[in-house]
């Protein structure tokens, strides 16, 4: 297929399609009055046959998606997402130094308003683990490389709260407002950041039953890559 407008295919065949999702785009409709078309739905457009979600992406984070094309490989990507044989890395952009690599090994419970938090202790929660590595540090923030190794709503944001490095845009766990070229290091009021910077940068999982192995990666997108060059300017000066 060519590329959906707006979207970028990283691999179609074998009973599969991998794109790279937007920031800001449903994986699935949403309510009502969500009036953009979700992935799945320009997708079905674009090859007017039916896509089979094996996985979702939070609205504002970016990066792999990948879609089965036929019933048996839907069955056999999701069993191998649930059973944890699918290995997700993320970047992420945090406020403050990450040093050194961190395993954050947190339970999580649901909070208020579709919020997770850290389970309080003696509190049944779902255990969840991530690895978090710094890729590139910054005066007052770090590239970070977040390998979750399960699959919990907000993992990632809660656990980098939870250890003192919010995402730099986070309007549920972090601040709300959009960062400004100035506020980066360079110059002028412009917006540059204005959504969690969080990006699913490479997914890669075995030999499965009627699957080929596959590594799938996508570039930092603009508006990330464009805040760690600001970053990267300010901090050499």
């Amino acid at each position: 297929m060519s590329d959906t407008p707006g979207l970028r295919v990283l691999f179609e065949g074998a009973g599969l399609l991998a794109v790279d999702k937007p920031a800001g785009m449903l994986v699935i409709p949403g309510r009502a009055e969500d009036a953009a078309p979700s992935l799945r739905e320009a997708l079905e457009k674009q090859l007017q046959r039916k896509v089979f979600v094996v996985h979702r992406l939070d609205r504002d984070t970016s990066g792999v998606v990948v879609f089965a094309l036929t019933p048996a490989v839907h069955r056999t990507l999701s069993m191998a997402f649930e059973a944890g044989q699918v290995h997700k890395r993320y970047r992420a952009l945090v406020e403050g130094r990450l040093e050194a690599p961190r395993e954050v090994d947190a339970a999580l419970a649901a909070g208020r308003k579709g919020r997770m938090r850290v389970a309080r202790p003696g509190e049944e929660g779902k255990p969840s683990v991530t690895r978090f590595r710094p890729v590139e540090g910054f005066a007052a923030a770090t590239l970070v490389e977040a390998e979750p190794l399960t699959g919990r709503t907000h993992q990632i944001r809660v656990h980098l709260l939870s250890i003192g490095h919010p995402l730099l845009v986070d309007h549920q766990y972090g601040r709300d407002t959009a960062w400004t070229a100035r506020e980066l290091g360079g110059v002028g009021e412009g917006e540059v950041l204005a959504r969690t910077p969080l990006h699913a940068a490479r997914l890669e999982w075995p030999a499965l039953p009627g699957v080929e192995p596959r590594v799938l990666e996508s570039p930092l997108p603009e508006d990330m890559a464009g805040a760690v060059a600001l970053l990267r300017a300010g901090f050499r000066l």
